[in-house]
């Protein structure tokens, strides 16, 4: 089986980004938005993943954060979806992760199906974490699963923000690794036979 990996780049008005993701091969993780704890976020990501990821993001941080967040969610959606559609091999379709990080637990279910839908359910406490705006959290995962074109529900709880996001993201990266695992009998996982 040949590695499932997809290169994106995507310029608007706003963004101009350009990534590589690899969902077998945990490889290089090189990644630069110009928002510290998005590339702290995505590094957590693609390390507990196993996956091979790079993205250079280069947004209208001037502005405030939220064109960066979301396109690089979408970016970072599209390229599951690439990678996934690129090989045609069966994966086991559904995958679940729950991740504590000392107070918090962060929970994440995916289903691969072509259905895109979020239900995200975390509050929080601080208006942002470093120059990450708390709100744009939901947008990062909405953008990504509409994009990756997967059913997901996502959430925390916790005292610390920080945890939570941290837990929310690792627990992400686990529920997708085991979505993403090649079946070994070879078959879509669907009662209609194709997803």
């Amino acid at each position: 089986m040949s590695e499932r990996k997809a290169t994106i780049t995507r310029k608007t008005h706003e963004t101009e980004i350009a990534m590589v993701l690899n969902l077998d091969n945990a490889g290089e993780c090189k990644i630069s938005t110009g928002i510290g704890f998005l590339d702290h976020m995505l590094s957590s990501f693609a390390v507990h993943g196993g996956f091979g990821l790079q993205l250079k993001c280069n947004g209208d941080l001037d502005v405030d954060c939220h064109h960066t967040v979301e396109d690089v969610g979408i970016v970072v959606g599209r390229a599951i979806k690439e990678a996934l559609t690129k090989s045609a091999t069966p994966f086991m379709r559904y995958g679940s992760a729950r991740i504590p990080m000392d107070e918090a637990l962060g929970w994440c279910d995916i289903d691969i199906s072509g259905r895109p839908y979020l239900v995200f359910k975390a509050d929080f406490a601080c208006e942002r974490i470093g120059q990450l705006d708390t709100q744009m959290i939901k947008e990062f995962m909405y953008s990504l699963a509409i994009n990756a074109r997967i059913t997901m529900h996502v959430g925390g709880e916790g005292e610390n923000d920080h945890h939570k996001v941290e837990a929310m993201f690792k627990a992400m990266a686990y529920a997708l690794r085991a979505a993403v695992q090649v079946n070994a009998d070879g078959k879509v996982i669907s009662t209609k036979g194709v997803l």
